[in-house]
């Protein structure tokens, strides 16, 4: 499942990056969640298969909390750029006489920058709560990855102002995105179905179909996590919850593109027989 994540994405970079005519900013986040993905995926699955071949499931205390603030980081990362891909899909249907002229090359590489520093931002919030653990050694985790939610449960002293913060923070980090989400969405879907021909309203729709493929999958199976860990006790369920978040989801990603986008099939096969 690594292996094809790994050659999944980076498929679409480089047919991204080889062919002109995808050099538009529809390919060009996409291309940047394709990174994401890589790093997001690249985290914990490395790690986790190293302690299966050497059978040791022993981590450091500081690669426990570089790896979760990496796994944040891009994990974040991913939401913010489907919500900027919603945002271009919004601008590229609703007002496609100025999409031109308002998703330029300047704007589209400072909405990547944001979307980095912005989960940045975040990692770095939830390392610094976790640093303020005690008794946060010699300790098992119920999980194949150091999981801020598994660790703050694993604290001597009171968490409570800890979990206050973290629930905050992950209300208004989740809740942003999925506004601007459900908004360029319900602009999109009002202005597809003002289209008076069922063809071009179809048109229309397959333009944001993988987006939105994409966008369910994603929030389907965080959500599923985030509460399936809260109503569920079982760390085995969790940690079957966590592989459908952190390795399954950056899988799927480049099937959905390549397989529902002819721009990305046809680039793919043109650098496929070049590079043969």
């Amino acid at each position: 499942m690594y292996l094809v994540t790994m050659l999944g994405n980076l498929l679409i970079i480089l047919s991204v990056t080889s062919d002109p005519h995808l050099h538009t900013p529809m390919y060009f986040f996409l291309s940047n969640l394709s990174l994401a993905d890589i790093g997001f995926i690249s985290t914990t699955v490395p790690k986790m298969i190293v302690d299966i071949q050497t059978h040791s499931r022993v981590i450091s205390y500081d690669g426990c909390l570089t790896q979760m603030s990496i796994d944040i980081l891009f994990g974040y990362m991913d939401c913010t750029l489907l919500t900027v891909m919603a945002y271009d899909r919004f601008l590229a249907i609703c007002q496609p006489l100025h999409y031109k002229v308002i998703m330029n090359p300047c704007l589209c590489c400072f909405l990547v920058l944001v979307s980095f520093f912005v989960s940045l931002l975040d990692s770095q919030v939830h390392n610094l709560i976790v640093l303020q653990l005690t008794c946060f050694k010699n300790v098992e985790i119920s999980n194949f990855f150091c999981d801020p939610s598994q660790l703050l449960k694993l604290a001597c002293s009171d968490t409570s102002t800890n979990n206050i913060v973290v629930y905050f923070l992950g209300a208004i980090t989740s809740f942003l995105p999925i506004t601007g989400i459900f908004f360029s969405y319900y602009k999109i879907l009002s202005s597809i179905l003002r289209v008076p021909s069922s063809c071009g309203r179809y048109k229309a729709f397959t333009t944001c179909g993988s987006h939105l493929a994409v966008v369910c999958l994603f929030y389907g199976t965080a959500l599923g996590v985030y509460l399936g860990s809260a109503v569920s006790q079982s760390p085995r369920k969790d940690a079957v919850a966590s592989v459908m978040y952190t390795v399954v989801t950056p899988m799927l990603n480049p099937f959905i593109y390549s397989l529902r986008n002819r721009d990305i099939k046809r680039a793919m096969w043109r650098f496929i027989s070049k590079t043969i």
